[in-house]
Parts: C-alpha cells; sequence; structure tokens
C-alpha cells in the first residue's frame, strides 16, 4: 500500500507537468511557479491550522537553504517543460539521484565506488543520447535547464534529510519550501516583466499546478515515511513512463529510439545509484 502512494505521487507530478506545459503558452516558468508556491503555502497553512500545528521552526537557517535551492530548481524545471517535451524535461530532473550520488561519495568518503561511477558513467551517456537530436538548436537551453533544476534539486534534498533529522516534521517542511517559492517565484517573475492577466483556462491550470503538486508532495511524503525508502524512490521514476504517455496522448511527442534509449539509461543509472548507495557520514 506504501508503495501505491508513491505511484500515485508520480501520476499526481506528471500531471502537474501537463499543467505547467500548457500555461506555459501564456506564462513564464516564474510567474506558474509563484502560484504553485502559493496555492501550497495556502493549502498546508490551513491544514495546519486546522490541526493545530505549530508554524514555529528553531531552523530556519535550514529551511531557508532547503527552500531557496528547491525553489530554484522549480523554476529551472519549468522552464525546462516550457522549452522541451515533457518527458524529455522530466527525465533530465530526475538526474538528480546522480548528482546526489556523487555529492555523498565524495564528501563521505573523497573517492567514489565503481558502482556509483558506473552509474555516472549511464546516467552522462543516457543524457548525452537524449540531447543529441537535438543538438544546435534551442532547445539545449532547455536541456540546460533540466539538468540545472536536477542538481539544485541536490541541496534541497539533501536539507530535507538534514530537517528530518532534527525532527522537523513533513507539513512544516513543505510549508517553509512553499514560502520560499512564493517570495522567490514573485520576485523572479517581477524582474521578468511582472504579473500577467489571467483567463478563465490560465488559472484553472494554475490551480491544477498548485493542488496536484501539493497532493503529489503529500503522497510522496506518506510513501517514504510509512514505506521502504529504496522501493519508494525507485518508484518515483514511474513519473517518467506517466509524463511519457501524456506527452504522446496529448502532443504526439513520440520519443525517438534514441531518445528512448537515453531515457533508460538515465533510470537505469538512477536506480543503480540507489540500489548502491554511497557511505553517509554521521
Amino acid at each position: 500500500m506504501q508503495s501505491l502512494w508513491m505511484v500515485l505521487a508520480s501520476l499526481l507530478f506528471a500531471s502537474m507537468g501537463v499543467c505547467v506545459k500548457l500555461a506555459s503558452d501564456a506564462l513564464p516558468a516564474s510567474e506558474i511557479a509563484f502560484y504553485r508556491g502559493f496555492i501550497a503555502l495556502l493549502l498546508v497553512a490551513v491544514v495546519m491550522r486546522l490541526r493545530g500545528a505549530d508554524f514555529a521552526t528553531p531552523h530556519a537557517g535550514l529551511h531557508l537553504k532547503r527552500g531557496v535551492s528547491g525553489a530554484v530548481s522549480l523554476i529551472l524545471y519549468f522552464e525546462a517543460i516550457s522549452l522541451l517535451p515533457l518527458p524529455t524535461a522530466v527525465t533530465l530532473n530526475y538526474t538528480s539521484p546522480l548528482f546526489m550520488a556523487a555529492w555523498l561519495g565524495f564528501t563521505a568518503s573523497g573517492e567514489l565506488s565503481r558502482p556509483l561511477m558506473l552509474a555516472l558513467a549511464i546516467g552522462f551517456a543516457g543524457v548525452v543520447l537524449v540531447l543529441q537530436p537535438t543538438l544546435g538548436s534551442e532547445q539545449w537551453v532547455g536541456g540546460l535547464f533540466g539538468l540545472g533544476s536536477g542538481l539544485i534539486a541536490t541541496v534541497a534534498y539533501l536539507s530535507v534529510r538534514d530537517l528530518g533529522r532534527l525532527g522537523e516534521p513533513e507539513w512544516r517542511i513543505v510549508l517553509y519550501f512553499s514560502a520560499c517559492s512564493t517570495v522567490l517565484g514573485a520576485l523572479w517573475a517581477l524582474a521578468d516583466g511582472g504579473f500577467h492577466f489571467h483567463s478563465a483556462r490560465t488559472w484553472a491550470l494554475l490551480g491544477g499546478v498548485g493542488v496536484f503538486g501539493t497532493a503529489a508532495q503529500l503522497c510522496m511524503t506518506a510513501a517514504y515515511k510509512g514505506g521502504r525508502t529504496l522501493v519508494s524512490a525507485s518508484l518515483a521514476y514511474t513519473t517518467v513512463a506517466f509524463s511519457t504517455l501524456y506527452g504522446i496522448l496529448l502532443w504526439q511527442e513520440v520519443p525517438s529510439a534514441v531518445v528512448w534509449l537515453g531515457m533508460l539509461l538515465i533510470v537505469a543509472s538512477g536506480l543503480l545509484a540507489l540500489l548502491r548507495p554511497p557511505p553517509v557520514k554521521t
């Protein structure tokens, strides 16, 4: 049952990506990120108030680190979705386990084990294959945004791990992340030309971004809290499958054989990194 929470989270994250891609026709990624954070902030704050949860935290600095890195990663991810086919953007964002494995490997032991080196090599080959068909085109910019979101997300994930070790509740972590996304998204949007008038369709899409994103985070939290970490982390890659299905059904974006191979290599490398994690200093 706990594994099903992660599958549901993956479906919700992929659905959020669909709303982001559709909304990006009218809005910049920074403004979409603002509404993603603002809607989540309202929803989480209301639930916490109803449950009588404490909003104050003794770890404001670590929340700020997690919130800012997560918000920047989110905006870059939304930029990638706006420029690339949905499955390609999602796959590049899911390179974060590789960056995390490399970081933990170097910081824990000063060197990478052979399995992790193999995972990184496979992942790099996958990235090259995914981006190769668009070599020399403007989609390279989207590719860099996607990889950047995966890289910066590593800082956010490690901060979440540290906050969990300090006993911070999941709702409070999501609350402060949403607050940082709201503030940084608003500042980025203002610097990028300000806010725009929205049609009813755009408002509906923004609502979908916020609701799907918040529900996905809560389902993911339930999966990690009650299930086995390795199983949950592995099932997170079903987001790639759901996104690919959405891309085929909604935009007729059928990946070429080379892109299929690259996506499979990235997923395989992430799973290998999860199966053979580096030691962690305590």
